[in-house]
């Protein structure tokens, strides 16, 4: 006789090891799955040192079939975007689970009446947490890796949440975004104009002046952003988190930087796919993953690389400097990266109607080749 499924709250470090172990079951044959460092989820999910615990208020549930942990979802609201938007959605993320509908249901309704119990009439994700982390359920892509910060699923995921109630809000997209050879025309004229013009300025990041910098690629996006879909600005504490990131992570050649006419226009982050490095350590760094993982980072380019961040202040959307200059910090980064021996990179996510910034990205040879669902569902 089959057990019924349960559904508690995550508490203790038992709980929350179990949390994290949750994955390994579900992509134990998936060749595409890589396992996330642990001492990297611990960190995000502690209230302590994640910024996002600031503004939100978040409870971890596990699902078991008898004493087995079968799933995982977690449960968030943060005043931010209820401020923003009140709309009365709360968000649900992380959810891991196996193929039976009877896990997916009991997950997204437990999480569904938490969240109503705190007063939203609707429930929308994934985000693990918010729409600056990991975010939207892979639905077309399955076939190879994800890149860093990016999500991974089987595909009856989406079947799962269809058949629970939950229908599509949007769709975002990850491009390949250059692969090596001779830099696309498109991006070769718009590099070359904007190097030609006494108005701008393209750099890289000054890490010696990071919190600076740091500062100001935040207000390029938070401006740059702020009429999308689902946006929440980012607060003074997650740039600073930031700031900690990129230290570790690049050097300044990573990212771009346009000033036009004295003022930052634009910008463009790339970051190392440390999944590429990270591959078979199954989440631990002991005995031998810290070398791997240093060598990895300090010996050597990375083998692909993933955009997350690309940005233009609004005024210069629709204009002719606008489309120079987001080219030309593309172009910057794509340069340096290729030089070094990088082989692929990624743009991500895309928003399915951004259409000026798809369309850009496909008129110098990008390619959509991933596509992440976000759902929602009405409570009650």
């Amino acid at each position: 006789m089959t057990q019924t499924v349960s559904v508690r709250p995550v508490r203790g470090k038992e709980d929350l090891r179990a949390f994290l172990d949750v994955p390994f079951a579900i992509y134990a044959d998936d060749p595409n799955w890589v396992a996330p460092l642990y001492f990297e989820r611990l960190e995000h999910l502690d209230p302590k040192r994640n910024p996002y615990f600031k503004h939100a208020e978040v409870e971890l549930f596990l699902a078991f079939r008898g004493d087995k942990p079968v799933g995982r979802i977690s449960a968030q609201l943060c005043r931010l975007r209820t401020e923003r938007y009140q709309d009365g959605v709360g968000q649900f993320g992380f959810l891991e689970a196996e193929n039976d509908l009877e896990v997916f249901a009991a997950l997204l309704d437990t999480a569904a009446d938490w969240l109503k119990q705190r007063g939203a009439t609707a429930i929308q994700g994934p985000f693990s947490f918010s729409i600056n982390d990991e975010t939207g359920l892979l639905i077309d892509g399955f076939d190879t890796p994800p890149t860093l910060m990016m999500g991974h699923a089987r595909p009856y995921y989406a079947q799962r949440m269809e058949e629970a109630g939950f229908a599509k809000a949007k769709d975002v997209i990850a491009y390949d975004l250059f692969s090596v050879g001779d830099t696309p025309r498109p991006l070769q004229i718009a590099y070359e104009k904007a190097m030609s013009d006494k108005n701008v300025v393209l750099r890289p990041l000054n890490k010696r002046k990071l919190v600076k910098e740091v500062e100001v690629v935040v207000s390029i996006a938070n401006d740059a952003w702020s009429d999308n879909w689902g946006f929440v600005p980012w607060t003074k504490d997650e740039m600073a988190a930031l700031a900690d990131n990129l230290k570790l992570l690049v050097n300044g050649d990573y990212i771009a930087i346009a000033e036009y006419k004295g003022e930052p226009a634009a910008m463009a982050i790339t970051l190392p796919n440390i999944n590429d490095w990270i591959a078979g350590l199954d989440g631990k760094l002991l005995p031998v993953g810290w070398a791997k993982l240093a060598w990895s980072l300090f010996a050597k380019p990375p083998k692909s690389v993933r955009m997350p961040l690309m940005g233009l202040r609004r005024k210069y959307h629709g204009t002719a400097a606008g489309a120079v200059l987001g080219m030309a910090v593309i172009a910057r980064v794509r340069n340096y990266h290729v030089g070094r021996g990088t082989t692929k990179g990624e743009a991500s996510w895309i928003l399915e109607d951004n259409m000026p910034m798809r369309r850009m990205i496909e008129t110098f040879g990008g390619k959509p080749y991933k596509t992440y669902r976000i759902y929602e569902k009405l409570i009650g």
